[in-house]
């Protein structure tokens, strides 16, 4: 699992943001660390859009320390979009449709009762403009958000 002092893995996955652009890690960090990369196992149910509309609400405090929130999730980008859309989201979120950023960082589960498989723990990880991790969050739990106050702790002292 990728923790805190790793270096983040990079990759490529479609960014929902009102369009459907491509987004990369790595060409992000110079200009948008710290980054902040917000797991959450699906759009439109109901745990994962108050977290969602948290991060959003404290939008602010982000953008103070010059922070990019992206929320992750296994949905299609035009889902994602839709998505950002009802709950008037601000950040990009990307479409890891074909579960490789959710390998990559170690944070599938499955819902076996529900037949859902390979979809991401909630979890969050704050990155640098190295590229390295300096806050992981990952829960086992689906029904628990992570502590907000400390993820806006961890982004300012990223910055």
């Amino acid at each position: 699992m990728v923790d805190t002092g790793d270096a983040a893995p990079d990759f490529t996955a479609p960014l929902a943001n009102g369009d459907v652009t491509s987004f990369t890690l790595s060409d992000r960090l110079e200009d948008e660390a710290p980054i902040v990369l917000a797991f959450f196992p699906g759009a439109f149910t109901s745990v994962c859009t108050d977290e969602m509309c948290t991060f959003q609400d404290r939008l602010a405090a982000f953008d103070d320390v010059d922070a990019t929130v992206y929320g992750v999730s296994r949905d299609t980008p035009f889902t994602l979009n839709e998505f950002r859309a009802q709950n008037e989201l601000e950040f990009g979120l990307i479409s890891d449709l074909n579960e490789a950023v959710i390998e990559e960082y170690d944070v599938a589960m499955d819902f076996d009762d529900l037949g859902v498989h390979g979809v991401a723990k909630r979890s969050v990880f704050v990155i640098d403009a190295d590229g390295e991790v300096t806050y992981s969050w990952v829960s086992d739990d689906p029904g628990v958000e992570p502590e907000y106050d400390e993820v806006e702790a961890a982004a300012e002292d990223a910055a």
